[in-house]
């Protein structure tokens, strides 16, 4: 599921950006989660005294209000779960867009507004753009706060696959690490070669999962 974690400073405007960027994003035909950080443990998605509130308070460890348009869920954990789990969960879009989650793996729009910092708080190679109100001398697309079409052709063009590989979800492991293929280009190169490589070998039928594993020998010197 392609993600896209909105991060900056506090009060920097990240929500005002998701307000702009999320009805842009409909009006394309994309289906969008939302998942807001919350990095200060205890939080309510009911007023105190209300009967879910009530429930929680009793020792309930999920709690689920549900009407004929919408379903929430509340559930304890005993550790925070990581934001691919929590986005393992979602079906039925195509797009998650988060608040935070700076230190996630995800690619980031970062917000930056000139009365809050000029700072970055994201290395350059994190980063999918930057949306300010002053100039950055980064190697990174900038767009205005105000310019959410302009973000939401690059969430099209870099995020949101093509359809000839939105069938494939590639992985890539080097040295037990995990990298991070977020941009398209790298799920249609890698995947695609291994898809035509495949296709043109004997004894090769339907297939769910390949593993290919590349060692490289040390030289002596």
């Amino acid at each position: 599921m392609p993600i896209v974690s909105v991060v900056g400073k506090s009060n920097s405007g990240k929500t005002t950006l998701l307000e702009k960027l999320i009805p842009e994003l409909k009006l394309r035909g994309h289906r969008v989660a939302v998942i807001k950080h919350h990095a200060h443990g205890e939080f309510e998605v009911d007023q105190p005294g209300k009967d879910s509130w009530r429930h929680a308070q009793a020792g309930a460890d999920v709690v689920i209000i549900a009407s004929p348009v919408k379903v929430a869920r509340v559930q304890r954990v005993e550790r925070e779960p990581s934001l691919r789990e929590i986005a393992a969960g979602l079906t039925g879009v195509d797009l998650i867009l988060t608040e935070g989650y700076k230190r996630a793996g995800a690619p980031k729009i970062e917000v930056s507004r000139q009365e809050r910092s000029t700072e970055l708080i994201c290395d350059p190679a994190e980063l999918l753009a930057i949306a300010a109100d002053h100039p950055v001398d980064v190697d990174v697309p900038a767009f205005g706060l105000e310019d959410t079409a302009g973000l939401a052709d690059l969430i099209e063009a870099e995020i949101l696959q093509p359809q000839e590989t939105a069938d494939l979800r590639v992985s890539l492991l080097v040295d037990g690490e995990q990298v991070p293929l977020w941009k398209p280009f790298a799920v249609q190169v890698i995947g695609g070669t291994i898809r035509g490589l495949l296709s043109a070998l004997q004894g090769v039928g339907n297939w769910h999962r390949v593993v290919l594993t590349v060692e490289r020998r040390a030289q002596n010197r």
